[in-house]
């Protein structure tokens, strides 16, 4: 059983597994998002007393907590259980547009000159996590949701607004691809 998991699965399996959630949660009425986890969490904390965004009943989304902490441990089962040791099959061009950045590809997912234990304890990497944390959490809350929510809830419902949240995180991603993260780094 683990040798199958272990393998790599074609690309569309992902697809399959998203339309099957996707059907189920709206033949239950629900809607996906990860960033409305943040705001139940915050809720479980008492921040409904100060603040009235956060005031409203925790327990009606316990299944997105579930199914955030299976997210969660389904990535430590991933990194753990299932990694075979094997370096990360990434494309020369990609390899080679991280190289002219000044990111070494070390064959692993999240590269340890980017996301590693002296980038994250470095006053740069610091300011970095800070600041993209403050940056993703207002884009969320000002988008009124995050990429997950917009991009595969928002569009099945075919909602106008998560297609023009979808265009302006896509066109930020180009833009910190192509113009900021050199500058980064």
């Amino acid at each position: 059983m683990l040798d199958l998991l272990r393998q790599p699965w074609p690309w569309y399996t992902s697809g399959i597994a998203i339309a099957t959630i996707m059907v189920l949660l709206l033949f239950f009425g629900k809607s996906f998002g990860f960033s409305s986890n943040l705001r139940t969490m915050c809720t479980i904390a008492g921040a409904g007393k100060r603040v009235k965004f956060f005031d409203f009943d925790w327990k009606t989304q316990k299944w997105n907590l579930l199914f955030l902490l299976g997210s969660v441990l389904g990535g430590v089962i991933a990194a753990t259980l299932l990694n075979t040791g094997e370096s990360l099959r990434l494309s020369a061009s990609t390899i080679s547009d991280l190289k002219e950045i000044g990111v070494q590809f070390d064959g692993q997912l999240n590269p340890a000159q980017i996301f590693g234990p002296d980038a994250m304890s470095s006053p740069m990497g610091i300011f970095i996590l800070l600041l993209g944390g403050i940056l993703v959490g207002f884009g969320s809350r000002y988008a009124g949701g995050c990429t997950s929510g917009h991009a595969i809830s928002g569009l099945s419902n075919l909602q106008l607004p998560s297609l023009i949240a979808v265009v302006g995180f896509f066109a930020g991603g180009l833009i910190m691809t192509h113009y900021l993260l050199p500058l980064i780094f």
